[in-house]
């Protein structure tokens, strides 16, 4: 997909929100086709980036940690 995106799920601490951020703004980024949004268009960027993070903070919390027998 996009090899700016790093795994989050580590062995030795959890994601932080920049690092959760970060990738939400990636793969925002990837799949809208823009760097840089137009300011008719940024409001809507910046609330995909926000639900991106949001399901990846619940998804990660959901997931055993890395190394742990689920």
């Amino acid at each position: 997909m996009c090899r700016s995106i790093k795994p989050l799920r580590l062995p030795d601490r959890p994601a932080t929100e920049e690092e959760m951020y970060e990738a939400a703004l990636q793969y925002v980024r990837k799949v809208s086709g823009f760097r840089k949004p137009s300011k008719v268009n940024q409001a809507a960027f910046d609330a995909a980036i926000a639900e991106v993070a949001a399901a990846t903070r619940k998804m990660l919390a959901a997931l055993p940690a890395k190394g742990s027998q689920a």
